[in-house]
């Protein structure tokens, strides 16, 4: 392996590409949810199967890779290398992409929820790559806050996803026209290309093909001799747990939100692109505040863009809707709501298992909120949510994987096959969401559980690391 460290600062803009497009398409399907929903009569549960079947590819796509790992004799990426694994995974999503042409000129459901399946495979073997090297291309101790950064290039993505997924579909992203049918889905099989696009440019980059995982560097201490068996890291197993359960509540939360928006408010299908693009930006809001510790500048700049950015990010979202031709005067509250995420992270300091702590904490308070509360305030409660998952991934992610050394690779296969939560959780709740159950403003009592989960592993995570004597820098503060 070669030392990527002094590669960090001209490798990362081109890694993190990818990550725009996992939240451009994952946002995307919460447009697409109502719309199949409205045009095929699907119940609230069977609409869900859009994010089942996107979210357990992640599963599917882990699994297999684990298995052509052992059958091969070794782990696929240290073969083939990490950014040809992740232009491989985008042509794979190429090919699913395309299938959304057919399915929409012949109405298929099936057809579609395969073309999402097939680009859900693609994903999983980008993100299997693409998280661990995000991690290891600079010092370890700021992974979290690296993929922090990268996470707010992925929510820019799922800012401007629903926007313009909705305009392709609609004709313009403010229409107040019902659809008439689902010819104009197939639109956004342009994206193929755009993925083709960037797998060639991975190809040809810079980018390291191999890393230096931490475990394996005097960056972080671990005393720990390497186990035979990855699963003997309580941190890893714990945080694949974590992970199954942050992305479920992040994807049911969001995917939930138009069918409650219509009950509760008498919300058209058209008109939820907006609260579903601020839901995303929310997570764009708290990875910019959570980036801030990833640049070398003083305390001061620090402390200065700990307020700005987060506003900055929130302008993108005003922005975009801006052109979107929406209204922004239903938003211009949600200032005020964004103070709670900068709080959060000045008490958390930058630390990875306190910042899980206290962000799922808020996660909870803000679904009890949603769910007591009437009108825009349980709206804005539950879209806030999404500023508290913001930084979960990259703080899982890093404890997940910790001190893993040599079994990194088959670590991060399996957290990533734990994406399937997202399709799981959300199915789950739209289920319970039944008026003869919980009805969907209580469905989110299923958040609730998962945050709950997400606090204790904070809470542990930390203690099991200081065991294995593993510690990270002071430099995590900010």
């Amino acid at each position: 392996m070669i030392n990527t460290q002094k590669q960090s600062i001209s490798a990362l803009p081109i890694l993190v590409s990818v990550f725009f497009f996992w939240g451009f398409v994952a946002a995307s399907n919460d447009i697409l949810i109502p719309v199949f929903k409205e045009q095929l009569n699907l119940k609230q549960w069977q609409s869900q199967m859009i994010s089942f079947a996107f979210y357990v590819a992640y599963t599917v796509g882990s699994i297999l890779y684990l298995l052509v790992s052992r059958w091969s004799g070794g782990d696929l990426l240290n073969r083939i290398g990490y950014k040809n694994g992740i232009a491989a995974g985008l042509v794979i999503s190429a090919c699913g992409v395309l299938l959304f042409y057919p399915a929409a000129e012949t109405s298929s459901f099936g057809l579609m929820i395969t073309g999402l399946f097939i680009v859900g495979l693609g994903f999983s073997l980008q993100q299997t790559a693409a998280n661990p090297m995000a991690i290891n291309i600079g010092d370890p101790s700021k992974g979290a806050q690296r993929l922090s950064l990268a996470g707010g290039i992925n929510n820019i993505g799922t800012t401007i996803g629903p926007v313009i997924v909705s305009f392709a579909i609609f004709g313009s992203a403010a229409t107040t026209t019902k659809l008439d049918s689902l010819a104009a889905v197939k639109t956004p099989s342009i994206l193929g290309a755009a993925f083709i696009l960037v797998a060639i440019l991975f190809k040809v980059s810079s980018l390291p093909n191999h890393i230096q995982p931490v475990g394996e560097t005097n960056d972080i201490k671990n005393t720990t001799e390497e186990s035979k068996s990855v699963f003997a890291y309580p941190q890893l197993w714990m945080g694949m747990i974590a992970i199954f359960l942050y992305v479920g509540v992040e994807v049911s939360t969001a995917s939930n939100l138009p069918e409650f928006m219509k009950q509760h408010l008498g919300t058209k299908t058209e008109d939820i692109a907006p609260y579903v693009s601020l839901f995303w930006a929310s997570l764009m809001i708290g990875r910019w505040t959570g980036a801030v510790g990833t640049f070398n500048i003083s305390k001061g700049w620090k402390n200065l863009l700990t307020f700005v950015l987060p506003y900055a990010a929130f302008g993108v979202f005003l922005l975009t809707n801006a052109f979107a031709s929406h209204d922004l005067q239903p938003f211009y509250i949600y200032v005020f709501v964004i103070l709670a995420i900068i709080v959060a992270d000045i008490i958390s300091k930058g630390n990875p298992s306190k910042q899980l702590l206290i962000f799922s904490s808020c996660g909870i308070a803000a679904l009890c909120i949603g769910m007591l509360s009437t009108g825009m305030t349980s709206v804005y409660a539950f879209i806030s949510v999404g500023l508290f998952c913001s930084t979960l991934w990259p703080c899982i992610f890093t404890l997940a994987i910790a001190g893993l050394g040599k079994h990194t690779n088959k670590g991060s296969g399996l957290l990533i096959m734990m994406i399937m939560g997202g399709g799981v959780v959300s199915l789950l709740q739209g289920y319970l969401a039944e008026g003869h159950l919980l009805g969907i403003r209580y469905s989110y009592l299923v958040g609730v559980v998962c945050f709950a989960y997400l606090a204790y592993y904070g809470w542990s995570a930390g203690a099991i690391l200081k065991r294995q004597g593993i510690t990270y820098e002071p430099s995590n503060a900010h």
